[in-house]
């Protein structure tokens, strides 16, 4: 258990006393301590009889509540053709066709602060990635918690948008290696800057104690931008569901999340389908400073059974909606685009199932599908239009092993078999040769 979090006052002249070398190397000692020990085992531990025994035990009941973790996943990859495009860790270089990669490697350190009923009051996080494509920070937040009623919070920084389940489902769990073409295309990077407002009653007796709501204004743009680069701004609801059960051995999640936001227009032109076979050109002044609509409406479901064999796991989520981008990309763009914008509907899916047997292993399998613009299909994209690659509809059976082979390691053997719909496009008129196989090792701490 945490020790009560008591606040510190340190007057001027125990400034220096307490950063001295010795006091340093002890918070060092203690946050990695925090790792795998009770915070609760080291004050039992801890010799108060003496000055240094009572200084380390202050440290502790200031620090006892930093705790750092972190996890690392370096892989092997073999795709069908070299420099072959992937949602599967990136594209391939030319003439490339397998590939070592660190996908991820994230340090993370969290800091919370108690009330006197042991309930949270602030909650700090700051997590980085750095892999030999760079480093670059994934969340930078604060979540403060009112201590009245025990239901509201307030996320204000750099986190998660709280849309739907899979975006929301962190790389360290995941089962499969990669988050569906649809979830990274629509909201790549997964994270944004904005503020979020959370109903989520902490204690168990709380009748909505299993509810919980999440509403928040965010840049739109993501990671995939350095900054906010227009005055729209998305706002993203989420109500869920949580750990309801069904029986002793049946739990069941809901979900259903809503999307309301947009992109600035810088051209006169847009473009819309109004149609089966082509997009419709509109021109008017007036679109100029105007919000090109992006809207996304999804529901998802996971279901748990516990048996005999092990643990069997479903789930589900489907997004429909309004996608604006470019001619070339349904993904929203990393700058504000000068030439006309596609405005798609679209619509996607997934659907996995998971079997755990003999405590350490687990086999899955995924099956989804992203339709960047369901108003036609493939054989209406042909040259002669405003229809590109861009409009293609695509689905991915994906199927695996997951062995935990310790509490801290994980082994990832996974497939998937990537399928797209045939054109009327040069080079596009029959299924890509771009399934690929990982292998990967997760590490954690």
């Amino acid at each position: 258990m945490l020790p009560q979090y008591r606040r510190e006052f340190i007057d001027s002249k125990n400034y220096s006393k307490m950063y001295s070398f010795k006091h340093l190397l002890a918070v060092a000692v203690l946050v990695f301590l925090s790792i795998s020990l009770k915070a609760q085992f080291l004050m039992d531990i801890i010799d108060t009889t003496k000055s240094s025994g009572q200084e380390m035990l202050g440290i502790l009941k200031r620090y006892g509540h930093l705790r750092l973790s972190g996890y690392l996943q370096p892989q092997y990859q073999v795709i069908q053709t070299e420099g072959a495009k992937s949602f599967n860790g990136g594209d391939f270089p030319v003439g490339v066709d397998s590939r070592f990669m660190l996908r991820r490697a994230r340090i993370k350190i969290d800091y919370a602060t108690f009330s006197q009923h042991k309930t949270p009051q602030m909650q700090f996080v700051f997590q980085y990635d750095g892999t030999e494509r760079g480093v670059v920070a994934r969340d930078f937040w604060g979540r403060f918690f009112e201590n009245k009623y025990d239901c509201f919070s307030l996320v204000t920084g750099l986190f998660a948008r709280p849309f739907g389940f899979e975006i929301n489902y962190s790389s360290s769990d995941r089962e499969a290696p990669e988050r569906g073409r649809m979830s990274q295309i629509l909201m790549k990077t997964e994270r944004d800057l904005g503020a979020m407002l959370v109903f989520a009653p902490q204690k168990k007796e709380h009748p909505l104690h299993r509810l919980e709501v999440s509403l928040g204004a965010f840049n739109g743009q993501g990671l995939i931008a350095t900054t906010d680069y227009d005055n729209y701004k998305d706002i993203i609801g989420r109500i869920q569901l949580k750990n309801y059960p069904l029986s002793k051995n049946i739990s069941l999640n809901l979900g259903a999340s809503v999307l309301y936001g947009g992109i600035r227009q810088n051209n006169k032109t847009m473009y819309t389908m109004k149609g089966g076979s082509d997009f419709t050109a509109t021109t008017d002044s007036t679109h100029i400073g105007s919000k090109a609509p992006r809207q996304y409406f999804g529901a998802d479901a996971q279901l748990k059974i516990k048996s005999g064999i092990g643990t069997t796991e479903l789930r589900a989520e489907y997004i429909v909606g309004t996608q604006s981008a470019t001619a070339t990309t349904s993904e929203t763009p990393a700058t504000l685009p000068t030439d006309p914008l596609y405005v798609r509907p679209f619509d996607g899916a997934y659907f996995c199932a998971l079997q755990s047997f003999a405590k350490k292993h687990q086999i899955g399998i995924k099956y989804d599908w992203y339709d960047a613009n369901k108003a036609l299909t493939g054989s209406a994209i042909k040259s002669g239009t405003k229809l590109s690659a861009a409009d293609m509809r695509y689905r991915t059976l994906g199927f695996g092993y997951i062995c935990y082979v310790t509490e801290n390691l994980r082994a990832v053997l996974w497939y998937d078999v990537v399928k797209n719909e045939a054109t009327q496009l040069s080079g596009l008129t029959g299924d890509l040769k771009d399934n690929i196989f990982t292998f990967r090792l997760h590490y954690r701490f």
